[in-house]
């Protein structure tokens, strides 16, 4: 039985949507300093890893588009460049054991370049209009996780203020649809929506009911204790650097105690339900709550004192019957 993910797809079109018109705002506002052209492929060979719903979409685009020739000229170049993401991300994470600051290292790898396996040899992504969102806005200002970024080849001037994409909150809603598309399957994978691959993986994957974890009716009550995702796809670049401690948020009803105004964008638990451009939109400072008044002390002590006398008079009173 085929899987059919279009209600997902429309949501997640939704997004890339709102991501377009974005750049396309910043563009017009900025055209001398956003240099995307036909031809140009710098973002093509950065390094970064998709969400659930994000590699779905892809690889149905793809399988629906390609076959033949074409379709294993594609699937070469996309095994090729999941070798190297590989050898990248287990060299990290050794590092990261070995005592490296994993900040560092993601720092290094931003540099690394891989080509991704939809360009061709002409320079022109074969999948333009199914990219991913960090394609669509690589162009303009961006920032994530607090650090700022802009293509090398664009104008933007260091120092200055220009418009800002937040991809914190990209992703936090790439998240939120990820989990949802996943609750929405009876699988036996409680991390399904958490699954980051980069594109080459996603392109190579046969996402099918097995390879989802999808249980059948009849066999719900065997599989009532959860596995894990599939072995090795469970965390993406950052949280297998940080050596297996989960991130708070990512889409979960969690934060991670950030605010806006202290890491420019947020993260997941205090993410808007869009992303904006701009500056991180101030958070309502919480006033304290009034401190109760304070009862008086002075009459208290003072029905103390005159408490305990009385209740030795009546101790007494009582206790010399006993007495005689």
């Amino acid at each position: 039985m085929a899987l059919d993910f279009k209600d997902f797809f429309k949501k997640y079109e939704a997004i890339i949507n709102e991501a377009d018109q974005v750049f396309n705002t910043v563009r017009a506002r900025y055209a001398d300093n956003v240099r995307c052209e036909k031809g140009c492929s710098d973002c093509c060979h950065a390094l970064f890893d998709l969400t659930l719903v994000e590699a779905l979409y892809l690889n149905a685009a793809f399988n629906a588009r390609f076959s033949g020739k074409a379709r294993n000229n594609v699937l070469k170049r996309a095994d090729e460049a999941d070798r190297l993401v590989h050898r990248l991300k287990r060299e990290a994470f050794k590092a990261v054991k070995d005592g490296k600051n994993a900040q560092e290292i993601l720092l290094e790898m931003a540099k690394v370049r891989v080509r991704c396996p939809l360009l061709d040899d002409q320079g022109l992504c074969e999948m333009y209009d199914c990219r991913p969102v960090t394609c669509r806005v690589y162009g303009v200002p961006t920032a994530i996780g607090g650090e700022a970024h802009t293509c090398g080849k664009s104008a933007f001037e260091k120092g200055k203020a220009y418009p800002t994409v937040y991809l914190d909150r990209i992703q936090d809603r790439l998240y939120a649809l990820s989990h949802e598309l996943a609750g929405s399957l009876n699988t036996r994978y409680k991390g399904l929506g958490e699954v980051l691959v980069p594109a080459s993986l996603a392109l190579l994957t046969e996402y099918s009911e097995d390879y989802l974890g999808i249980v059948k009716p009849k066999d719900a009550k065997a599989e009532a204790a959860a596995a894990p995702a599939p072995a090795g796809k469970s965390a993406g670049m950052a949280a297998r650097l940080a050596a297996g401690k989960a991130d708070k948020g990512k889409g979960l009803a969690q934060c991670s105690g950030c605010s806006p105004e202290t890491k420019q964008g947020g993260c997941a638990g205090c993410a808007p339900t869009s992303f904006t451009i701009g500056q991180a939109p101030a958070r309502p400072v919480k006033k304290p709550a009034a401190k109760p008044a304070a009862k008086p002390t002075a009459n208290k002590t003072a029905a103390n004192k005159t408490a305990k006398p009385a209740a030795k008079s009546a101790a007494k009173k009582t206790a010399k019957p006993g007495k005689g």
